[in-house]
């Protein structure tokens, strides 16, 4: 019996026909979401559910000189009340753990919890926290990054030591108010030489805010502990087993007493890979012996819980007469707020961040990332964590650049794009090198150079994002009926992965129709890394492209004795056995599984994939480039984008309908962050506390859009298929600052772009 279409990385036919996958896309969560049955973390309840309220701080510093909870714990239906003292030196964090589940001897914004109370209702519990009394000393505050490194400034952890560090040693930070950080360098030990020599030098400073997620579905959890001392945790988190262990080592817990269960997610966007409510609610529902459950109201999901940094990037780029790179030196200052326990990579920073001109070859370069304690809101990982914030630095500076020179923008970057066999800014090896080609249909499709009316003027920005990897099981149970159940601890966040995973194992030559997915809790599967990173498509095809020759070789194996009369070439088409030399059916493949598993036990088969960059080693990566053409008013300095355009890098495309989704839906993400969204700040408070006022972009707000895709057979995932979902974002932004440019002659280096920004920046003109 031969596999047929599920084949090894970059082997299949990426962006060519594929029979398996033609067949109309139906997500398996799609029937449960649209009928209301999907369970939600917040959907879920118990006998005996206690509600938890969190009292948070209303100072962004101050140390804590008494929290009184007395009257509290009279209060009708209260059960518990927690303060700092019942908490200390808990701490919980992704990877540093330095954010304290309850604070007891300093607060470091607004938002940090001084009491945590269980009740019989949210009402009696919000009524508890009203009778806490709290007396602050009001301590200076670290309001913004750049003050967070100026000499005198308070230090906001004084005790580092006491921070556990999942999984290594902590880096070494070089200034107590630094976070985290990395530098990356090319030739740079020649770097102020070649700027010294260099015919043309600029230097430019460019600024993001903060912003939220804006997913719909708030953080939820409900805790409980069984009679056999097994802690359960119900969770809006994406990486089950992550926040499993983040949860063993802030709490002192054995991982194997945890069983973490994620549901559906309802939005994420990066926002679901950090928790802070779990942790608090264990504690409570280990002092009054019931389920606890919480759920975040909005205010406090956007003023307390996880953030997108905000950033000041000073870029130096030094070029030749013609216009090709010499070289290049970022400084990215990014504002991580008060605590790094978002973050999950062990330099405590985001990847991103050096990504300010990845796509082009530039011979010599330092790029120096730094993130910063303030007393802000926490800040963590949003869809293409840190891109968002270079990409918009790096592609607005090479605009700049272009046309200083007195060259077209377009052609500048196509001078200076990576080519096959080419290495980045970053240093990364691309496997397959896809900027110049995307382009190429920018010029095409946007008329590009053809003349414009007055007060018009066309943008374009080019971005990248790696395609991740890592470690993910799958087991798959074949039941006596004919029914394939694939079983796997990813949870569905409404990317698509678990319609993925079938339509993978369909492309076995196996209907739709009879293969199932399950997610199940941590107790019932090895570990994997959640979804996010870009990895979900790659890892689950690939591991299911091997589920499936695994169960091919199983059945190819046992074939003669279930059809004693089959012929040597029987193979597996639409459910059916056939004849290979003919096409006739032999048998239903439930026909045969009847004879071959028993009917109460399930034969269960597994498999391991593990895909991961090695150093020095080709590397995929997923390029898009945005195109914008906008119309500006110099009266006011309104502007409108009349014309838009995404160009896209796709291998095999397993979920048409959902590629297309996170493609638009990028877009869409890009253009809030472009022009309207952003968290505004008053003495460390946020005052846009609704997505009202934070102000995400609704149907009318979208241009008209045009998608073009260019495949590929170059991917790592089953059949060279790709990722998607945080590749478009980040070049949307750079994408209209520049088309503003051209149009009026004026630069905003700052986000949101705004027509009061841009009237000023005329005027200054």
């Amino acid at each position: 019996m031969t596999q047929g279409r599920a084949g090894p990385a970059g082997s299949g036919p990426g962006g060519s026909h594929i029979p398996a996958l033609d067949v109309p896309e139906d997500r398996v969560d799609g029937v449960a979401k649209v009928t209301g049955a999907a369970r939600f973390a917040a959907d879920r309840a118990m006998p005996g559910m206690l509600w938890a309220r969190f009292l948070a701080s209303p100072m962004p510093h101050a140390a804590i000189r008494s929290v009184d909870a007395g009257r509290a714990r009279t209060m009708p239906g209260v059960r518990a009340v927690l303060t700092g003292e019942d908490a200390r030196d808990l701490y919980f964090g992704r990877r540093l753990l330095d954010r304290p589940v309850i604070a007891w001897d300093r607060v470091r914004f607004v938002g940090d919890r001084l009491a945590a109370v269980a009740a019989e209702t949210p009402e009696q519990a919000e009524a508890a926290l009203a009778t806490i009394a709290v007396d602050l000393e009001a301590l200076e505050p670290v309001l913004d990054a750049e003050a967070s490194l100026a000499a005198g400034a308070p230090i906001l952890h004084e005790h580092p030591e006491r921070y556990a560090f999942l999984d290594g040693k902590r880096p070494p930070t070089g200034h107590p108010n630094i976070q985290g950080g990395f530098t990356i360098e090319g030739d740079a030990a020649d770097l102020e030489a070649v700027f010294a020599a260099a015919p043309h030098v600029f230097t430019h400073t460019y600024r993001t805010p903060r912003q939220h997620h804006g997913y719909l579905e708030p953080h939820a959890t409900l805790v409980w502990i069984d009679d056999g001392d097994l802690v359960h945790v119900v969770t809006t988190n994406k990486a089950p087993f992550r926040l499993r262990a983040q949860m063993a080592a802030s709490l002192g817990l054995a991982a194997e007493r945890i069983v973490v269960e994620t549901g559906y997610i309802g939005g994420d966007f990066g926002g679901k890979g950090y928790s802070i409510d779990e942790y608090a609610c264990y504690l409570l529902a280990r002092a009054t012996g019931r389920p606890v459950k919480a759920v975040t109201p909005y205010a406090e999901e956007i003023g307390q819980v996880n953030v997108r940094h905000a950033a000041v990037m000073r870029l130096r780029t030094a070029v030749d007469a013609d216009g090709r790179l010499l070289a290049h030196s970022a400084d990215i200052l990014l504002d991580g707020g008060a605590y790094a326990s978002a973050k999950p990579l062990a330099h405590l920073a985001v990847a991103g961040a050096a990504d300010t001109l990845a796509p082009y070859r530039v011979p010599h370069v330092r790029i120096v990332a730094r993130t910063v304690y303030t007393n802000t809101v926490p800040a963590g990982h949003m869809r293409a964590p840190g891109q968002v914030q270079t990409n918009f630095a790096g592609e607005s500076h090479l605009d700049e650049i272009a046309r200083a020179l007195g060259q077209d923008p377009l052609a500048f970057r196509l001078r200076n794009a990576a080519r096959p066999g080419e290495v980045g800014a970053t240093g990364a090896r691309f496997r397959e090198a896809r900027g110049a080609p995307l382009l190429e249909v920018v010029r095409r499709e946007m008329e590009w150079g053809s003349s414009l009316p007055a007060g018009r003027g066309r943008g374009v920005a080019l971005g990248l994002h790696h395609v991740g990897a890592g470690r993910l099981p799958l087991t798959l149970l074949i039941h006596h009926d004919g029914r394939l159940e694939i079983t796997t601890g990813l949870p569905e966040q409404g990317g698509g992965v678990h319609t993925v995973i079938r339509r993978v194992m369909a492309a076995a030559a196996v209907p739709e129709s009879i293969v199932a997915v399950r997610q199940v809790a941590t107790s019932g599967t090895p570990p994997d890394p959640g979804v996010g990173g870009s990895w979900a498509t790659h890892l689950a095809s690939r591991a299911t492209a091997a589920l499936a020759a695994g169960f091919l070789a199983w059945l190819d194996e046992r074939l003669p004795g279930a059809l004693p009369a089959a012929p040597a070439g029987a193979t597996l088409r639409d459910g059916r056995v056939v004849d290979a030399a003919d096409g006739s059916t032999l048998a239903a493949l439930d026909t045969v599984l009847a004879r071959l598993v028993p009917r109460d036990a399930p034969v269960e088969l597994s498999t391991v994939y593990e895909g991961g960059h090695r150093e020095g080693e080709d590397d995929d990566f997923d390029f898009a480039a945005c195109a914008v053409e906008v119309e500006v008013d110099r009266e006011t300095g309104a502007f409108a984008i009349r014309d838009a355009l995404l160009v896209v890098d796709a291998g095999t495309i397993i979920n048409p309908v959902a590629h297309r989704g996170q493609a638009e839906g990028g877009f869409v993400f890009g253009l809030g962050g472009a022009v309207m969204e952003g968290l505004v700040l008053d003495g460390g408070v946020v005052t846009n506390l609704s997505l009202a006022d934070a102000r995400l972009p609704t149907p009318g707000d979208v241009p008209p859009l045009r998608l073009v895709v260019l495949p590929t057979d170059v991917g790592p995932g089953a059949f060279g298929a790709k990722a998607i979902g945080e590749a478009v974002n980040p070049s949307v932004a750079p994408a209209v600052a520049n088309a503003i440019a051209d149009a009026v002659g004026a630069r905003l280096r700052e986000l949101p772009l705004s027509a009061e920004d841009l009237l000023r920046a005329m005027h200054r003109a």
